[in-house]
């Protein structure tokens, strides 16, 4: 079974992105999605007796839970404790459907992919990009988004044009969805005939 790894900074359109794979019939794993779960569920007593206060009915409240950990690496480095063994199991139950589904490919959609070392536990990465200029006028259009906000997340996300140079594939994103998918059909031919060849 190949590891995809999906990555792309905010803006770029990695969730429709990685819905073109679903529809090729390529299982996803969406790590922000499992976070969210666990902060519904099985985590919430964990990060309440580690952090009081935090949570409530609804689950984790992430506005008093980010007082208790941003800028404090210690508290950061509990939650990421609590978390990440809670992600890597729901990540393993991912890839036991996916092999009784006899998936032959599947992916991984890691925002932070190259920040936090992931791409070792992928087969190809695939970098999902855009032009700044059209990155930027999505991302305003979002919402309780300001100007601040975007340079904010930006600052924390590695450089589009590094992800760009390190990635295996690109796809661009600012020339529409139906240019977007050719490339997605286009990586997914390249991959299989890559790994059949190496017999991987």
């Amino acid at each position: 079974m190949i590891k995809i790894g999906l990555t792309g900074s905010i803006g770029m359109g990695k969730s429709t992105t990685g819905q073109m794979f679903v529809e090729r019939g390529c299982p996803l794993h969406d790590a922000d999605a499992i976070v969210h779960k666990l902060y519904h569920g099985e985590a919430v007593p964990l990060i309440e007796a580690e952090f009081p206060g935090t949570t409530g009915s609804f689950g984790v409240d992430r506005a008093a839970l980010s007082q208790k950990v941003i800028g404090k690496p210690q508290a950061m480095r509990r939650l990421e404790e609590i978390i990440h063994p809670l992600v890597r199991a729901e990540e393993r139950k991912f890839f036991q459907n996916a092999q009784s589904e006899e998936a032959d490919i599947v992916v991984l959609d890691i925002p932070l992919l190259y920040e936090t070392n992931a791409q070792d536990r992928v087969d190809v990465v695939v970098v999902v990009s855009a032009d700044e200029s059209i990155q930027r006028a999505r991302v305003l259009e979002r919402p309780g988004m300001t100007e601040e906000k975007f340079e904010a997340i930006k600052a924390k996300q590695m450089p589009d044009a590094e992800k760009r140079k390190r990635a295996d594939y690109v796809v661009d994103t600012g020339k529409g969805l139906e240019a977007a998918a050719r490339q997605v059909d286009a990586i997914l031919d390249d991959v299989r005939s890559r790994f059949a060849q190496s017999g991987e």
